[in-house]
């Protein structure tokens, strides 16, 4: 049977096997309503709450600044159109980047036709933010700053607190949202510190579970309510809890964030992988070379067309890898983020995503590089045929 060797943790993660047994009695032994006042309802919202208080303790914030919901795209959505809600009434002017994940692109896209004048900054051709180029942008009317910790694509780390520190410098009163969903338990987060509102996460992208997330958002920034019903997460965001994804999400994040010190191994990997790619002619690595997330690697890789051609060579041979968000995996189209780094149409076409996790070795890293160069020399040869 062809080794199987899983390379695209950037678009999920495996659930690790201590955040698999700590959910299991809530499936099946305290399974009880948390909004429910008998014993079975109480013992599921104690661990809801303690869960909350551990996602605080890792990102440096208030339990009562603790949101759950049903993953990042959820995250990002609440904070920009809670935002909108709210501040809409003294101004209409809403700052992101070019290079977000299509989460916050798309709502921004459905608050623009509302009435709200969206900017979104470009990027270097590292795929960064400037500070100056925020600064240029704001003005009175700003209400909210919406920039990504760390890129999906190429994996490019913005300065989270030195574009705070510009936003709060220029304009005290606009919000600066922050999606971490790629950073959070790869990259130390202390809200704090990072100087943000609102912040937010995904369980999956850790080794939780998928359909569980966490919003961040600042005292006093209680973020407008999201979904009505009930009244459930402070009257946010109505519906049932999802205890045991609510708990594997904070195990998920307690294991992370306790286990820093395996990113050095994440990044020899990636390093090695950079290296055994790009020996072969024509495929550049994207992003910056050192300020990126420790496990991602992303290419183009030239005369192939498409990189859906060359992932579903991949697969074959039991590799899976990615074009970017798992969410347009099988588009033909080219990456939003590479165009808006300059790329050109084609090799924006060819990009290629690798996304390593703790669990991968340096065996599955160098049967991979073995196996590259053939594969382009196919497809480059059927392309020229």
């Amino acid at each position: 049977m062809t080794q199987r060797i899983y390379l695209d943790n950037a678009a999920t993660t495996p659930v690790s096997s201590a955040v698999f047994e700590a959910m299991r009695p809530y499936f099946t032994e305290i399974f009880g309503n948390p909004s429910a006042i008998h014993s079975y309802g109480q013992e599921a919202h104690k661990a809801l709450e303690t869960a909350r208080r551990s996602v605080a303790k890792c990102l440096g914030a208030l339990s009562s600044e603790i949101f759950f919901t049903s993953g990042g795209t959820e995250s990002d959505n609440w904070a920009l159109r809670s935002v909108a809600e709210t501040c809409g009434s003294w101004g209409r002017r809403i700052i992101s980047s070019a290079i977000e994940h299509n989460a916050v692109l798309k709502t921004l896209e459905k608050l623009s036709s509302q009435g709200f004048e969206v900017t979104l900054l470009k990027p270097t051709q590292d795929g960064l933010i400037s500070p100056e180029s925020l600064k240029r942008a704001l003005s009175p009317d700003t209400i909210l700053v919406s920039i990504m910790m760390a890129n999906n694509v190429v994996g490019s780390i913005q300065d989270i607190k030195a574009l705070a520190k510009v936003v709060k410098e220029s304009q005290s009163r606009t919000v600066f949202h922050v999606d971490a969903v790629q950073a959070a338990g790869y990259l130390p987060i202390n809200v704090r510190d990072l100087g943000v509102d609102l912040l937010s996460l995904s369980a999956h992208k850790f080794h939780g579970p998928k359909g569980v997330g966490a919003l961040f958002a600042k005292i006093p920034r209680l973020p407008a309510s999201y979904m009505t019903g009930g009244g459930q997460e402070r009257g946010g965001r109505s519906g049932t809890e999802n205890t045991p994804g609510i708990v594997g999400l904070a195990k998920a994040l307690e294991e992370a964030v306790s286990g820093f010190e395996r990113t050095n191994e994440l990044a020899t990997l990636r390093d090695e992988l950079i290296a055994g790619l790009t020996r072969t002619p024509g495929v550049f690595l994207t992003g910056p070379k050192n300020n990126r997330l420790p496990g991602l690697a992303s290419f183009v890789v030239e005369g192939i067309g498409s990189s859906v051609y060359l992932i579903n060579l991949l697969n074959e041979r039991g590799v899976a890898a990615s074009s970017g968000a798992a969410c347009s995996a099988s588009s033909r189209e080219a990456s939003h983020v590479l165009r808006a780094m300059g790329y050109s149409e084609e090799l924006a076409s060819g990009t290629l995503r690798f996304s390593i996790s703790r669990y991968n070795t340096a065996q599955e890293i160098k049967a991979l590089v073995d196996m590259f160069p053939g594969l382009v020399k196919e497809l480059r040869a059927q392309k020229n045929s």
